[in-house]
């Protein structure tokens, strides 16, 4: 696993505007999306009782992956 991440090939294209990053341009990139949307879902839907716990937990879930996902934008993140 620890060789898909070293890969020096972008899993995701740039936006074309603004800042960040696009679509998925690889298998590695629509698992990563998929996988950071399901563990989104989980959370709320676990959590759904606890609404200040929701909210902290989905906020830390959306913004831990974010380096993996500026290292393997093609380009790297700029304002476009």
């Amino acid at each position: 696993m620890l060789h898909l991440l070293l890969d020096h090939r972008p899993w995701f294209r740039a936006k074309r505007r603004g800042y960040g990053t696009g679509l998925p341009i690889t298998w590695q990139g629509w698992a990563m999306m998929i996988a950071h949307i399901a563990l989104i879902t989980g959370i709320a839907v676990l959590l759904k009782d606890r609404p200040v716990s929701t909210t902290l937990f989905v906020i830390l879930a959306a913004l831990a992956p974010m380096p993996i996902y500026r290292a393997k934008t093609e380009g790297g993140w700029r304002w476009r």
